[in-house]
């Protein structure tokens, strides 16, 4: 029996572990979300770990409103850095083993090919920062039993999120212009936490620590992803694809942040689905199709 511990419960990745709980019946579950574990206290991690021990922390919970990041530095920082380090430390004193959700974000260093976890590390922007602090701050204290996975383009049928937008301003409007020059990889949030638990469930997690990329097979612009699901929708709004500059941000976004995952396949001996099929799950659960 394992005892697991999952914050950001209520979030994409959060809510998609608990829709699979029920597979893993033996495990003993603990979720939590702001409510009963508010990362930006400083101290509170420390107190509710005080009385409680648990062999995995699935570590879900981010500060993940990137353009409202760059004005508010310092919680982020709180949430994303200083908040994953407290994290780190409690795990590794009580024998806990921490599984990390970091982010694509964390590479934006202008290799214009799939990016590999060895690659530099020269993120733009709040959250990108301090999404790559949170990732070498549990590496740093709690390195040989810290497992990251660093995902692309988090999707779901649970929360907020681009397929969901997608859908919603299609059915509103005749026409969307969405940006078509930043090219990455959907991650299907179920895919996501499915994994997770069965690398617990097989003892793979603890066996291969480290960093890994981890997101759908494939690659695609957000005008594709966006062309894609408003056609598997069968909508009639247009599509229009248009450039960056034409669509300002407060904080930048990576231009090219297609994850290489051999390593993720070659450590677990896993596949990965491609991402246009795992979309389709995500509209079938969702009704669409």
């Amino acid at each position: 029996m394992h005892r697991i511990l999952v914050t950001g419960a209520g979030g994409q990745v959060g809510q998609e572990i608990q829709a699979l709980q029920d597979r893993y019946p033996s495990w003993e579950w603990v979720f939590t979300d702001k409510d009963e574990l508010d990362l930006s206290v400083p101290g509170q991690i420390r107190t509710f770990f005080q009385n409680l021990s648990f062999d995995y922390c699935i570590h879900c919970a981010a500060y993940t409103a990137v353009d409202r990041a760059e004005s508010e530095p310092e919680l982020a920082a709180r949430i994303n850095a200083g908040a994953v380090r407290e994290l780190a430390q409690a795990c590794k004193e009580q024998g806990t083993f921490l599984i990390h959700i970091s982010s694509d974000y964390v590479y934006d260093n202008s290799l214009n090919r799939p990016l590999q976890e060895t690659d530099p590390t020269t993120p733009k922007g709040v959250y990108a920062k301090t999404k790559l602090e949170g990732d070498r701050a549990a590496l740093d204290v709690h390195g040989p039993s810290t497992l990251i996975l660093r995902a692309s383009w988090i999707y779901s049928s649970f929360g907020h999120n681009f397929v969901k937008t997608m859908l919603r301003l299609a059915a509103e409007r005749e026409e969307i212009r969405v940006v078509c020059d930043q090219i990455g990889t959907p991650t299907y949030a179920a895919d996501l936490a499915q994994t997770i638990l069965g690398l617990i469930a097989t003892g793979q997690a603890k066996a291969h620590p480290g960093v890994y990329n981890y997101a759908g097979e494939g690659v695609c612009s957000w005008y594709d992803f966006a062309q894609t699901v408003i056609g598997l929708a069968n909508l009639p709004c247009r599509v229009v694809p248009i450039p960056s500059e034409a669509y300002p941000t407060p904080a930048p976004r990576p231009f090219y942040s297609v994850l290489d995952k051999t390593r993720f396949k070659a450590g677990f001996g896993s596949s990965l689905p491609y991402w246009k099929d795992s979309l389709e799950d995500c509209l079938r659960k969702m009704e669409i199709l």
